[in-house]
């Protein structure tokens, strides 16, 4: 049996609802959440990956994360824009990335550790949450969360990293559930992970495009977040997006120090980047 769906993505309410005329796109969904540890060759397995070899993600006792919502790479300057992002990150969390041949052939000129998660492929194309490491994780596990009115899955990673204090990090990369009147869609997606976090006794990083458009997504997330102990980062220069007035992107922080954050402005995006910078407790 296929371990992919065909789905006829109908976009008509939400064309209507932004006032442009509606159309239908053909996707392949997988039926199980799907990671690849190798996205030059892609080779998506199912569930986790682990690595056998795992060095602390940690410089000197401090690491840099960088948080970015990268558009598809729909903009012809991404990749100049990424590369400054990176450039002194040990971690970057990328959200809507598609595996296209410019993207492979960045990280073929690259030293990272990629690991991706497969929400769904457009003409043969993977997109979906995509992780940049310096050092392998220990364990990287997929997740999915099905958008109710497109019936396509938006898609995080949970990872593992060893730091240098001997402490296991926990990484979570999401991707929330955007296209939903409702809250039943986006709060699940959240509880799915506070199953595995609940479990968790280090530090957290958890970040990405929550898609918090509203007041009530919002309260959503900051519950999630009280209920782990996680601190929001307090960014010395504010530049995310809004919608209604309310940001999309975050970033929170257990069982490290932050030393700094900002989140700089770009047009190689729809979105601006988050960019922090933490120390060991």
């Amino acid at each position: 049996m296929s371990r992919y769906t065909k789905v006829v993505a109908g976009l008509g309410a939400v064309a209507g609802a932004l006032g442009i005329s509606a159309f239908n796109w053909s996707f392949d969904v997988s039926d199980v959440p799907e990671v690849s540890a190798n996205v030059l060759a892609p080779q998506f397995s199912y569930s986790c990956v682990h690595s056998e070899v795992a060095l602390p993600l940690d410089q000197q006792g401090e690491f840099s994360v960088s948080v970015w919502n990268i558009y598809k790479q729909q903009k012809e300057n991404w990749r100049e824009a990424l590369a400054q992002f990176s450039a002194h990150s040990q971690l970057v969390l990328l959200q809507e990335a598609s595996l296209t041949p410019g993207l492979k052939d960045y990280l073929d000129d690259t030293e990272w550790k990629v690991r991706m998660a497969n929400a769904f492929k457009f003409l043969n194309t993977p997109a979906g949450v995509m992780n940049l490491s310096s050092v392998n994780a220990k364990t990287t596990c997929a997740y999915l969360a099905m958008e109710p009115w497109l019936r396509l899955p938006k898609s995080a990673l949970l990872s593992e990293f060893v730091l240098s204090d001997g402490k296991t990090l926990a990484v979570v990369n999401l991707h929330g559930v955007n296209f939903a009147l409702g809250l039943e869609e986006y709060k699940e997606q959240f509880n799915t992970l506070k199953k595995v976090l609940d479990k968790h006794i280090g530090p957290i990083i958890l970040a990405g495009d929550f898609n918090t458009w509203r007041q009530a997504r919002v309260e959503v997330v900051e519950h999630f977040a009280q209920s782990l102990g996680l601190k929001d980062v307090v960014l010395e220069r504010d530049r995310r997006i809004k919608v209604f007035g309310k940001p999309l992107d975050h970033l929170y922080y257990r069982g490290v120090r932050l030393v700094n954050a900002e989140a700089p402005v770009t047009d190689a995006s729809d979105h601006n980047p988050i960019i922090a910078r933490f120390r060991l407790q």
